[in-house]
């Protein structure tokens, strides 16, 4: 029996009327579509004999009698294995484990098709990175070719790291008249003390520890399968799809390779059969997923201090259903979400001290109870979101559910709302005359989060290395980075120059770095304004700036602007960057056509447009098919 629900909190109930409103029509003309689609039913029932023949031509004979029969569920299976990312290598063996508990239920599973999954560890300052967020989009287009072949009942995604999960989501939210079930892998066996690691990046930047020594250390941080420990975006997708009910209940931080890990996976399965038309609980996706789940996401998210990169994710994920969110809902959100972990970079535990300190079970009850998340959102689980207090167990190789712990076991890590890290939530929105941004400041201690500096401009992030090597940044400074945005080079996170900016903040220099670029999930001690919109490339006030303007960068107040009369900042005219060298070279020249479409990051930096809004202004009038 589902336990009773606490009133919601008045400010997340006011945000939650406003996106359903700045919503409604957009919301409205995406419903009527999903359920037009499952009126028109899954194809297979359809097919000609040959279709049909094609579709199960590689099955064996059980499971080809069951496609022929049309009773029975079919799975489509979309997974982001390859064994060179450890987070998504254990997903190497889920489909036969799927396979087998679909045939057990009476139903069926077919790999319907593999996706892309990139590494930001790997491509982290390289030429690659430029594909890192673009990578979103391919992995949704990538889905919907696996499941336009329209042969199945449900599908289940497999994915865990940065761009993977979103672009696994947007691809459900285009098929959502099926139901959804997402499946993680877990994260790797903690390694080498976050403290340490950084503590040798830090050395290594400053010249003081050899390449060697850098090395050995972070392959004792990345050492196993796995997702990496730190608590950056893979991380803060899996807690999100939890929050939104995709999820089993305390299924996202299991580690691989565990008895638990399989049992977790074979239950995913029997409930997304169970969740289908065939099953008798038909819970599709668009159904689902409303702007409740949004909020919570979000919610979650902050209380977390989890990573940047969602503001420009779930605003990408929610036009695809059909929903429109602004940076506002976040900064508004953040205003009376507490902070209630803190997992590195915004403290040194790690995503397993989490779980073990009483993890997602323990931050639902305290959320559910304090009214700051829906808790009667339909689930995957077949409840609303009360029954995610729970957390699995194994009773003589049975999965089962008991209620979680009700206290914090580490305080350190993970405590209650009545007692948080900061009464409110690590992120917000800056704006000024330099456009709009966001900045995380759940890692910046309070006495850093004003600075006012002349900038030192860069266009390469290399460029910030070397100026920095050379003795050139010992000073305060506000490094500024600019045409880093979608349109210019793909958005790369510029995580690599954290070492770089702590070394000089540590040094007593009052530093930040405005970029229209990325920071990634394990943005850290030195202020950061990300995401600059609109960018310089695309008329943003960054390309303006000229060395030694003076900016004042204030995440207290949430203001960033340039010391300059409003008349000479709007005479100045704007640079143009030098941007040939990084559209061609390791496939770089496959995605002009992605930078010429891409939006800005307030509106998720996606190539896709507006989805529904477009359609809306169209049938308005206010477009035209050749504008858009």
């Amino acid at each position: 029996m589902a336990s009773a629900i606490p009133a919601l909190n008045a400010s997340v109930a006011d945000v939650t009327r406003r996106i359903r409103a700045r919503s409604a029509e957009r919301r409205a003309l995406y419903e009527a579509r999903m359920a037009d689609q499952h009126r028109r039913g899954v194809h297979r029932g359809e097919l000609s004999c040959g279709n049909l023949a094609h579709g199960f031509a590689a099955c064996g004979a059980e499971d080809k009698d069951a496609l022929k029969l049309m009773n029975a569920a079919n799975l489509g299976i979309i997974s982001a294995y390859n064994d060179m990312l450890s987070a998504h290598q254990p997903l190497e063996t889920f489909p036969d484990t799927i396979k087998a508990a679909a045939r057990a239920m009476g139903g069926t599973a077919q790999f319907a098709g593999g996706v892309p999954a990139m590494c930001d560890g790997v491509t982290q300052g390289q030429p690659g990175m430029e594909l890192s967020l673009f990578s979103r989009d391919v992995i949704a287009m990538a889905t919907a070719v696996g499941l336009s072949h329209n042969m199945f009942d449900a599908a289940l995604y497999l994915g865990v790291c940065d761009k993977i999960v979103p672009g696994l989501f947007i691809a459900a939210a285009r098929f959502g008249h099926l139901p959804a079930m997402f499946v993680p892998a877990g994260p790797m066996p903690s390694g080498l003390p976050n403290k340490e690691k950084a503590r040798i990046r830090q050395l290594f930047a400053e010249g003081k520890a050899s390449r060697q020594d850098l090395l050995e250390a972070e392959s004792a941080s990345y050492h196993s399968p796995g997702t990496c420990t730190f608590y950056g975006t893979a991380n803060s997708n899996q807690l999100m799809m939890e929050m939104m009910g995709l999820h089993l209940p305390g299924t996202s931080f299991v580690n691989p390779g565990t008895e638990m890990r399989e049992a977790l996976t074979r239950f995913a399965t029997e409930q997304a059969i169970r969740n289908t038309d065939q099953g008798g609980d038909y819970r599709p996706f668009y159904q689902q997923i409303d702007e409740r789940a949004f909020v919570n996401a979000i919610v979650g998210l902050l209380a977390s201090g989890g990573s940047t990169n969602h503001t420009l994710h779930l605003v990408a994920m929610a036009a695809a259903a059909g929903i429109t969110l602004t940076w506002d809902d976040f900064t508004e959100l953040s205003a009376v979400t507490p902070s209630l972990m803190q997992v590195y970079p915004n403290g040194q535990a790690d995503i397993n001290h989490f779980q073990a300190a009483g993890g997602m079970s323990y931050l639902f009850r305290e959320l559910l109870g304090a009214g700051l998340i829906h808790g009667d959102i339909p689930t995957v689980f077949g409840t609303d979101l009360t029954a995610y207090t729970r957390e699995p167990f194994l009773e003589e190789g049975k999965l089962v559910w008991r209620e979680g712990p009700t206290e914090g076991l580490d305080t350190e890590v993970l405590r209650g709302v009545a007692k948080p890290f900061a009464p409110t939530g690590g992120l917000t929105v800056l704006d000024g005359n330099l456009g709009r941004g966001v900045i995380k400041v759940s890692a910046v201690a309070p006495e850093h989060r004003l600075v006012e500096a002349p900038v030192r401009i860069f266009e390469d992030q290399n460029d910030l290395k070397a100026a920095f090597e050379a003795g050139d940044l010992d000073r305060d400074v506000i490094a500024v980075v600019r045409f880093q945005g979608p349109k210019a080079n793909g958005m790369p996170e510029l995580h690599k120059l954290t070492p770089y900016l702590g070394v000089l903040q540590d040094r007593g220099y009052r530093v930040a770095l405005v970029t229209d670029g990325r920071m990634s999930g394990a943005s850290g001690k030195v202020p950061a304004a990300i995401h600059m919109s609109p960018e310089a490339l695309d008329g943003g006030p960054l390309a303006k700036l000229r060395d030694g303007d003076v900016v004042r960068l204030d995440a207290d107040s949430g203001r960033l602007e340039v010391k300059l009369d409003d008349q000479a900042w709007a005479e100045r005219e704007r640079r143009v960057g030098e941007l040939a060298s990084h559209h061609v070279g390791l496939g770089r020249e496959l995605f002009a056509g992605f930078r010429h479409l891409a939006m800005h990051g307030e509106q998720g930096a996606s190539v896709f447009g507006g989805f529904e809004a477009d359609d809306l202004a169209r049938q308005a009038g206010q477009i035209h098919d050749e504008d858009a």
